[in-house]
């Protein structure tokens, strides 16, 4: 299980850390903490001796409820980012975090290596295309809705089955348009109840049956800390607890904000698996 990023093959039959490096004023658990190249270079740097093998930039917050912003925004934050770390780091293998297909075609322009897609195609009717025409990995994600409303009250049939049903139909509609690497994320938290979210990591390998790497991003997230009724800070433990099930369960990639203590989970898992 590989895929090609810019050349490189990833091999993923061994589960592999990508960190986050959220470029945002709001997200969630660490927006507005790297706002000038030495925060930035210094998380970086940290992330990859940690042993992150890819490096996810998000120049928009995604977090429930949070502000949207202009695609000219969005670019102005992220360009110079991508160009700061492939400056500093040539071999770096970086993922866009954009629902945008003009972000993705800039950013991949400027070295970037995976697309991240939040909404799975759903919010810009140009992304499959953009993406076959790049011939990038792709991360399809399930969302239900939008960042701006997605946490109001949401409801499926089933949630596991309802996924692999959108996964399915995506990832038909990206083999026709002869995308070969994708990546599939259940979308923790994205238009999901905490119930829904438990009832998903139980059920990841379920998803196995789809014929894609899995990616499990429940890092820090509100599942966790609603459910232990502590804070995202505090939540450190609870997602290595969590990221340990989705490994055991399937996972081939861990997006996280603490990289050690996920490559640390993922050795130990390889010890019993």
């Amino acid at each position: 299980m590989t895929i090609n990023c810019k050349g490189t093959l990833i091999d993923l039959s061994s589960p592999k850390v990508m960190g986050i490096l959220n470029i945002t004023p709001d997200s969630f658990f660490d927006g507005g903490k790297y706002k000038d190249e030495s925060a930035i270079l210094n998380q970086v740097d940290k992330m990859l001796l940690e042993g992150a093998t890819f490096i996810d930039v998000g120049a928009y917050s995604s977090r429930p409820g949070a502000a949207h912003i202009s695609e000219a925004e969005e670019l102005q934050r992220i360009i110079p980012v991508i160009d700061l770390l492939i400056k500093n780091y040539p071999e770096i293998i970086i993922s866009v975090d954009t629902f945008r297909s003009k972000v993705a075609e800039a950013t991949v322009n400027s070295g970037a290596a995976i697309i991240n897609d939040i909404s799975g195609g759903n919010m810009d009717t140009n992304m499959f295309k953009t993406v076959a025409n790049l011939q990038v990995p792709y991360i399809l994600m399930h969302m239900l809705g939008t960042p701006q409303n997605m946490q109001q009250n949401p409801v499926y049939d089933d949630v596991v089955k309802d996924i692999i049903s959108f996964f399915a139909k995506q990832i038909l509609d990206l083999h026709q348009l002869k995308v070969n690497d994708i990546i599939i994320d259940v979308g923790f938290g994205f238009g999901k109840t905490i119930a829904h979210n438990f009832k998903i990591l139980s059920n990841l390998e379920l998803f196995k049956s789809l014929d894609a790497p899995i990616l499990a991003g429940i890092s820090r997230k509100s599942m966790l800390y609603k459910t232990l009724d502590i804070s995202a800070q505090e939540a450190l433990n609870a997602t290595t607890s969590a990221n340990t099930i989705a490994l055991l369960n399937g996972a081939n990639i861990l997006r996280v904000h603490d990289v050690k203590e996920a490559v640390e989970a993922v050795k130990i898992v390889e010890q019993v698996n």
